[in-house]
């Protein structure tokens, strides 16, 4: 059988025709891998920037928010999971990037700025993510990704142009961690290296009790990002029980704090999440 390879993410899932990868979003229909959830939107809400979270872009405003289907890694405390683990099964509406471009226009006097794709992986989506950013770069409107960072390098490169602004998920400071998510470390690290150089870029981390929450990996993890910019703003959040980890208590609010006055030591904005 004729098999292709994709090249969005760094997993280059090699897919006969019409077999799907593993982000249970991208297919080969015969000609190319492509988009099997392009214009398929889940959930689509006007939310505050600072929800994506955005506390350094456009403060104040509200952003136009749309989520499909699917995701490249497999997080087993997903907070969106319904969406994130779903597959072409689940209840979409179709919208084609003109349609959500011109929702978006009808929603600046209620101060929208653009698009954000979030809710699940925007990058699994990619063609979309394309095709409407660059829609929405000719009338004036700005393009958010809220991301996991898990996209190949050239990938990434090829749609920052039409990137304005992205909100990245450090899951954890280890290739130990990103095993367990299904995911690779080094990866997310150039993602994040790569798109500040291009776009804003603010990172959130969601604290996980026993995987994540020791102050020295925090450390770490914010002198690296410092070695960046000490101006990256990041967000140290609380993790509740969900999906498949409901054995675990949340965050306690105290270890964030602690977390927070760590990363502090090397970076000028660190913000304090869901307490």
């Amino acid at each position: 059988m004729d098999k292709k390879v994709c090249e969005i993410c760094p997993h280059h899932c090699r897919l006969a025709v019409g077999e799907v990868g593993k982000c249970r979003a991208r297919i080969n229909d015969g000609e190319k891998i492509t988009a099997l959830n392009y214009g398929e939107i889940t959930s689509i809400a006007l939310d505050p920037i600072e929800k994506k979270p955005l506390y350094k872009f456009f403060p104040g405003s509200r952003i136009l928010s749309v989520g499909s289907y699917g995701c490249n890694l497999n997080c087993p405390f997903c907070q969106n999971y319904e969406i994130s683990m779903a597959d072409s099964t689940f209840p979409t509406r179709k919208i084609t990037p003109e349609q959500l471009v011109e929702i978006a226009k009808e929603l600046v006097p209620k101060k929208n700025i653009g698009v954000a794709f979030t809710y699940n992986e925007p990058f699994i989506g990619y063609e979309f993510v394309r095709d409407t950013s660059n829609l929405l770069k000719a009338v004036g409107l700005k393009s958010v990704l809220v991301t996991n960072g898990t996209v190949a390098p050239a990938a990434l490169k090829k749609i920052l142009p039409l990137i304005d602004a992205m909100n990245i998920d450090l899951k954890g400071f280890s290739q130990e961690i990103y095993s367990i998510l299904g995911g690779d470390f080094e990866t997310v690290r150039k993602t994040i290296e790569i798109s500040a150089q291009a776009c804003h870029v603010e990172v959130t981390s969601l604290i996980v009790p026993t995987m994540n929450d020791s102050p020295d990996a925090m450390d770490k993890e914010a002198a690296w990002l410092a070695s960046i910019s000490k101006d990256i703003p990041l967000h140290i959040s609380r993790f509740f029980p969900r999906y498949k980890v409901t054995n675990i208590a949340p965050t306690p609010v105290n270890k964030i704090y602690e977390l927070v006055e760590v990363a502090k030591r090397h970076l000028n904005f660190v913000y304090a999440g869901n307490c």
